[in-house]
């Protein structure tokens, strides 16, 4: 049974754009048994260029019913039959995303007129569904209103299946695994088993599920193919924090080793900034080879990466060369010599001096502040994630409803994790990528 879908919405986000109509078209595979459409009032206002478009306005949905009046008529109406729609995951996703905010997890099979088209009906001008509809002579009344679409998506469908039934009925055998079945669409990292149940595989994602449904459908390479055939069972922690996923995942990953993360057992990031007081007092920054040990200010790729990032702090900070490991000679520096250095390396400059600008050069390279939290989103809405760093390192993470106990309760939550060259450099490109993330800075007496 094919359950053929349109909706149209106030706009282009699932996110926070909601439904103003939609239209079922079921369709037994040789005709169509039945039917539904409706306006739903999305309760919030339809933009001006939306009713422009779809003739919609917000006069019109006022008195419709809202989503969770005609959910479950949907959820009866499409049990056991597999989603068509042109486009599939722009109506897909938004119908998923009304049911996510009813607390209820609508799952079904997909099939892409689009995509199927352009398989089976090839060298076509243009596959939108207007266009490719006037190519092929399928009449489509009330163009951008969702019965009208769904109706001329249902014609194109049964066009579709006698070009290649078995295509299309193949496609619609791509269910879900059972494995995955109960996964959730939430944040966090998961495991997959082999049939010992010993972990054979590491990952994380913001969904959890659709990261699970592409590795059991990925044939690109032998490596994924082997991997899929090795999965017994399968486990997974909701973290509701990406960095708490980022970082679990890397902990989980040198505890346990599997097989197929290879590349994340060890660490990628194979050079470091290190540094270092020489005997005359002055600050000396290198870069080197990260080793067990010696913890890197900041870490790298590459150790051409590396270099350059050096090259950038000496610039900027009117650092010496020779101090920094970056210009070889008995003497003063290429720098010094024209003025863009100061004359540490011939003794005049003094430590002090030179030392606070290379102090400012660390901390730009490493946290802003040394003593803070970052706290996200946890597995609830009442829950919030915690990442603690304390004196510049990272001392672990925890969750905790208790956010306005102050600082005590977010100490108390923390489950202590390994500090290490991956674990910095994870936290420092997430704060990068996300500006606006919340950090609390602690004075370091209360960190004690």
């Amino acid at each position: 049974m094919y359950a053929v879908i349109d909706v149209e919405t106030t706009g282009g986000s699932f996110v926070s754009e909601r439904l103003t109509e939609i239209a079922i078209y079921l369709h037994d595979g040789s005709r169509i048994v039945d039917e539904f459409s409706t306006l739903i009032n999305p309760e919030q206002p339809i933009p001006y260029m939306i009713t422009r478009l779809t003739g919609i306005t917000n006069e019109m949905v006022a008195g419709a019913p809202r989503f969770f009046e005609v959910a479950r008529k949907i959820v009866e109406m499409t049990e056991g039959a597999t989603f068509v729609g042109h486009n599939a995951a722009f109506d897909y996703n938004f119908i998923r995303h009304e049911f996510k905010r009813l607390g209820y997890n609508y799952r079904k099979p997909t099939i892409c007129t689009v995509k199927m088209s352009r398989k089976l009906l090839p060298g076509k001008q243009s596959y939108s569904l207007g266009k490719l509809c006037q190519e092929l002579g399928i009449r489509i009344e009330n163009r951008h209103r969702a019965a009208g679409d769904a109706l001329a998506t249902t014609r194109l469908l049964e066009l579709l299946l006698q070009a290649d039934r078995p295509a299309i009925e193949k496609q619609k055998g791509d269910t879900v695994p059972d494995l995955i079945k109960d996964v959730p669409e939430e944040t966090g990292v998961y495991y997959l088993h082999d049939e010992r149940g010993k972990v054979i595989y590491i990952g994380k994602s913001k969904n959890i599920y659709e990261r699970l449904l592409q590795h059991f459908r990925n044939n690109d390479t032998v490596k994924a193919v082997e991997m899929r055939s090795r999965i017994a069972s399968v486990s997974y922690e909701v973290t509701g924090s990406e960095l708490v996923a980022l970082l679990l995942e890397s902990s989980e990953i040198k505890k346990h080793k599997p097989v197929f993360n290879r590349t994340q057992r060890r660490s990628v990031f194979s050079s470091g900034l290190f540094s270092y007081t020489d005997d005359q007092g002055y600050l000396r920054l290198y870069i080197g080879k990260n080793l067990n040990g010696h913890q890197p200010v900041t870490s790298f790729t590459t150790q051409e990466h590396a270099r350059n990032y050096l090259h950038g702090l000496v610039s900027k900070f009117e650092l010496c060369q020779k101090l920094c490991g970056l210009y070889e000679t008995e003497g003063a520096c290429f720098h010094f010599g024209i003025r863009q250095c100061r004359g540490a390396c011939t003794g005049k400059e003094s430590p002090e001096s030179y030392n606070r600008r290379a102090e400012a050069a660390i901390r730009l390279s490493g946290f802003s502040h040394p003593d803070f939290f970052i706290v996200e989103k946890g597995r609830s809405k009442e829950e919030a994630a915690v990442v603690k760093i304390a004196g510049g390192r990272y001392i672990g993470f925890g969750f905790t409803e208790n956010t306005g106990a102050g600082i005590d309760g977010l100490h108390d939550c923390i489950s202590h994790y390994d500090d290490n060259r991956d674990t910095q450099q994870i936290i420092r490109i997430y704060l990068k990528k996300n500006p606006r993330t919340k950090i609390l800075r602690v004075n370091n007496q209360e960190f004690s």
